[in-house]
Formats: C-alpha cells, structure tokens, sequence
C-alpha cells in the first residue's frame, strides 16, 4: 500500500511541476503582452498561489484512473499494464503540451483561454492554416514538442519509467479503498466548502492576462467542453428564419417616439445598487405579499419609485447578475457567466459608468466561485471588489459568509471616503439558505418557508438600519439608490417556479436625488431586469445603445414585455396575458391569452428566445 500511495503523491507532484512548466513558456511566448499590461513580478509570482488548488484539483482528476490501474495490476501483475500506463501518461502529456501552445496561439487574437468554441474550429483545420502564418504555426508546434519531451523527461526522473505495483496486506485494503478516493475527492471539488472549485478560483488580478494564465487550461477546456458540447453550435431554438425572428425582435424594441420621463433632480448623482438574494415579491406588501415581512422596504417606497410588474430573467444568481450588469438575457442550459470567452462580449453597465467619471465597487459578504461571479465582476473591471475574504477577520460570520448587517456597516463605512460621484453595489447574503442569520425568530408562520420568511425580515430591518444610518452622511442627499433582487424564491403560496408569480421580483428607486413630486410613486410597466441599464443610463443622459436587449422603463412609448427562461424553455409575460414553452414537450403551458392574440404573443416568445440563444452562440 505504502508504495502505491507513495506512487500516486508522486503523479500529483509531476502535474503539479509540469503545470508551472507550461505556464513559464506561456509567458516566455507572450511576455510582450505582460510588458504591455505593466504585469509586475510580484503578481506573476502570485500565480503560483492563486492557481494552487484548481491545479491540485486537475490533478486529483487525471490520478482517478491511475488509482484504479494501480489496484487492477496489484493484483493481476501485467508487465502490459504498466505499459498501459507510461503510454496513458505520455498521451495526457502531449494533449497539455498542445492545449497550452493552442491557448498561446489564439491569445494575441481573442484575448481568452482555449475553450470548447475554439476546438470547434479544428473541424477546418484549412481555415486555421489560412489565418495563420507558418512560422506562427511551426512555432506553436515546435512549442508542443518541446514541452512534451520536456514532460516525458520530467515523468522519469520523478515517477519513473519502471513502476512496481505491490499487492496491497489483506488488512490495509478498506483503508486504502476509503482513504484514497477521500482524498481525490477533497482535492477534485478544492476542499470541502460549500460550493465547488471552479475557474474563479484562480481569478485575483487586475490583468485579464495574468487570470488567463492562473486557469489551469485542461480543467478550463473540460469544464468549457462539459456546458457547451449541446448547444455551442447548433440552436436548439430554431423556430423561423433569423430574419423573421429578428423582424419579430426588433418590433419589440421599435420606439415610436423618444419621451424620456426624467425623475432624477440631477443627471450626476451617487449610486447604490443594492441587489436582494432571493427575494420574491411575496415578501413585500405592495406586490401582493403578506404585511409584516419587510416593513422597512414598505417604508422606503414612500421616498422613491416601486416597479409593481417586474421580473427575474433567471433562477440562478449568476444569471441575474448578467442580467443587471450586461443586460443579457438569461438562457435555458447554462448561464452566459461560465462562458469565460462569451461574457467578455457582454456590454457593461459598470464600464459605460466608469467612462463617465465613476468610481465603482461590488462588495459581497460569501464567495464569488459559484457561477463564475468573480470571473464576470473582474471583467466588468469594479474599482474594488470585496468578498469574504477582504473583510477583517473580526467579523461574525455564518456558513455561508458575513451576515448582511455587516456587510451594510462595511458599506456605510467604505462610501465615507469613497470618490464622487460612486456606483456601489452590494450583494447580500442573509437571505439564502441554512438561513443562520444572528436573530431570534420573528414571524411563526409560513410552513416549510418559515425560515426563509424570517431571513428576509432579517435583511429588511438591516436595510432599515443601513438607511438611518445613510441619512446622516453628506453623500445621502445626492444618492439614488436602486434595491432589486437577483431572482426569486418560493414561498407560503409555492407558486410553480416556471410560473410568472414565482418570478415576480421587487425593483425599488429610492433617495431624496429622485424629484419630489414622484417619490411615492408606483410604475406598472411590464419588464424584467435587462431593462435597469438602459433605464439608468437614460436617466443619466448617456448612451445604452450597446445594450441590445434592454429597454427605457420611463419612455411611455416602449413596449411592455418580460421574458424569463426556464430550464428548457422560456416565460414570456404582455398586458394581456402570459405562457410558459417547453422545448422537450414542445407545448405552449399556462397560456392566458386571448384568442386574438395568441398566435401573435407565441411568436413574440419564440422569436425573442431564439435570437437571444443564437446571439449567446454567436459570442
């Protein structure tokens, strides 16, 4: 057992050095680019670090096999397994070595890792001959040789080119068989937090160069190949011809006349963007929900603007997130966010803000690994990013991270000398399950929700508390603050989540910066959270023609509509009704519109989907 376990640890070693190997040349090809971007060496240094565990779980995965071939030859002795295995290595090796010189190869052109959309174009391997200069393309090959010899070398000296495999003692067996997968596991999903390692993991720079580089390339091609092999090239939408479907689209976001209602007493204020977890409708009063969940939010409607038909575009943070901040659509299969190479295509509201003098921030009190977040708000290039681990070690926290009352105070404390004029965003947290937020139980009704009712009326008096508190800064009275959730969550009335009351959603503009006479106001416009950008940007007078999907919510004369996908379809909602498609049973369900306009609202709901997923494989 010893001799195997020692031979297993040793492969681990071997990928883990190899690894480093591979990113030295990568920089060694591309160290122009690092120059340009002022990469210090300390930062390059960091690497080592930050890539640390997204390596180790590479690793774990391709040692599973090995483990399995060791416990087969312990037993059998077979001089051919043990070919089996050098020969499995070395083919691993060259398909790295060639992964890495790929990813070199396309950096100068898309900025971005090799990913399943890249492979995809080895299907016209003359395309590629045309595009590329030889010398490019010996170079890059002669790069594969290099770093397969050099890895072939390497595996000698380190693990050896003639392995012995002894059969494990009777007694050692079960804890070899317990403590060996243990072990893979722990390093395969990067330890035993909550959520899973993935790309994020490795993201911590400033220079999208240096996080490219961070990313082990075999877990990012594999991840990419895993979420994208369905529906990368192929739409599984395809309703009408991409010109009627656009026509269709395009209708939709016709402005007959541009009459933009301004509510703001000033086109430069500071923004707060305060984004709820969880949070449905049915825990505000004004939307329909009980009264006594979220007084504080009741309270706050009477100093701004409360949006009664509004909606989530997804079910996932991360969709909501690019919904807000790129306004994308959110699609059936996957989220736009885990597509590193995509959402780089994505316009950002935080860039456009920044282009005219902001200073901005995000600031969350859990991890951003789940969906790809840290990976997305680097890229939409926030002044600071704060998540659990920025925050003093002082701090109280819950499982999940530092609970909502904190992250506020932090917030309160961090705007006080922030820039002016500043778009903050604070993600927060309390209000996602286990729901151990530092209070005794308030509401005793709900059933099986009950806990998720108590969270939010946690996050609610911490609203309150954040805005008694912003009152006496001198930054209040030139504020606009914008409160919406990211998506939604079922509650005591367990609406169907394909259902357009489940994703009913609150959207609140509030601050003494909104005019007088409107505050109080509530806004019956259809629309969903793709519409907050271009609203903003509209209210600030500045350009939102980048964002494509979102709409005006103060020109009268837009259309009113929300789309929502589900996980194999889409929700489309209008004034006069609503239906819920499923592509696997291709049905039209809860279908609330009259007939005289029903085949017309399908069409709207297809053409939209359809467009939105061809531009998703477009990017």
């Amino acid at each position: 057992m010893k001799t195997g376990l020692i031979t297993i640890l040793k492969i681990i070693l071997f990928w883990w050095i190899f690894f480093q190997l591979c990113r030295l040349s990568f920089f060694l090809l591309l160290r122009a680019y690092f120059v340009q971007e002022g990469v210090a060496l300390p930062e390059l240094l960091s690497i080592l670090i930050h890539s640390f565990r997204l390596d180790l779980s590479t690793a774990c995965y391709l040692v599973t096999l090995p483990f399995l071939i060791w416990m087969v030859n312990a037993y059998v002795h077979q001089q051919w397994i043990t070919k089996v295995f050098n020969c499995f290595h070395l083919f691993l090796i060259a398909c790295y070595s060639l992964i890495v010189s790929g990813e070199a190869g396309i950096y100068p052109e898309w900025k971005s890792k090799l990913d399943y959309k890249a492979l995809h174009y080895l299907r016209r391997p003359d395309e590629i001959a045309r595009s590329s200069s030889t010398g490019d393309v010996v170079l890059l090959l002669a790069l594969t040789a290099v770093l397969t010899l050099a890895g072939l070398f390497l595996w000698r000296r380190l693990v050896g080119k003639n392995l012995t495999f002894t059969k494990p003692r009777l007694l050692s067996l079960p804890v070899m068989l317990m403590l060996v997968p243990l072990f893979l596991f722990t390093g395969i999903r990067g330890g035993w937090r909550p959520i899973p390692i993935n790309q994020s993991d490795a993201y911590f720079s400033d220079h999208n160069i240096v996080n490219l580089l961070s990313v082990n390339p075999l877990y990012n091609l594999g991840f990419s190949f895993l979420e994208s092999r369905r529906y990368m090239s192929v739409n599984p939408f395809d309703f009408y011809s991409p010109q009627e479907a656009g026509a269709t689209v395009e209708k939709l976001h016709a402005v007959s006349r541009d009459s933009t209602e301004v509510v703001l007493t000033n086109d430069r204020p500071n923004i707060v963007l305060l984004i709820l977890e969880s949070w449905s409708a049915d825990l505000v009063e004004s939307l329909g929900g009980e009264a006594g969940i979220t007084p504080e939010f009741r309270e706050l409607e009477k100093e701004g603007i409360l949006f009664t038909e509004f909606y989530a575009n997804g079910n996932r943070s991360q969709q909501g997130m690019a919904a807000i901040y790129g306004g994308f659509p959110s699609i059936p299969y996957t989220a736009i966010t885990a597509h590193y190479a995509k959402f780089v295509r994505l316009p950002s509201l935080v860039k456009e803000l920044k282009n005219a003098g902001y200073y901005t921030s995000f600031s969350f009190g859990g991890q951003l690994t789940y969906g790809g977040l840290r990976a997305y708000m680097m890229y939409n290039g926030f002044d600071r990013i704060m998540e659990e681990k920025d925050y003093p070690a002082s701090i109280p926290r819950g499982k999940l991270g530092i609970h909502d009352q904190y992250t506020m105070a932090q917030l309160l404390e961090e705007l006080k000398t922030a820039p002016r004029p500043f778009f903050s965003s604070l993600f927060t947290l309390s209000s996602h399950s286990p729901y151990d937020q530092p209070m005794e139980k308030v509401l005793d009704w709900g059933g099986k929700e009950n806990q998720y009712l108590n969270s939010a009326w946690y996050t609610d008096h911490c609203l309150g508390d954040f805005f008694r508190e912003a009152r006496k800064q001198d930054w209040y009275a030139n504020t606009l603050f914008i409160i919406v959730a990211d998506h939604s969550h079922n509650t005591y009335r367990n609406y169907w989540v394909d259902t357009p009351p489940y994703r009913h959603i609150p959207l609140l503009l509030a601050g003494e910066v909104i005019r007088p006479a409107i505050r109080g106001r509530q806004l019956c416009r259809i629309s969903s959270q793709v519409d907050l950008a271009a609203s903003l940007l509209a209210q600030l007078k500045l350009d939102h023609s980048a964002f494509r999907w979102s709409k005006n919510l103060f020109n009268p004369f837009q259309e009113e509509f929300a789309y929502f996908e589900i996980e194999v379809g889409c929700g489309w909602i209008r004034k006069d009704g609503s239906l819920v498609y499923r592509k696997t049973s291709d049905q039209f369900e809860l279908q609330r519109f009259p007939a005289e306009t029903r085949d017309i609202r399908k069409k709207e709901a297809l053409s939209y989907l359809q467009e939105v997923f061809q531009e998703f494989i477009d990017y």
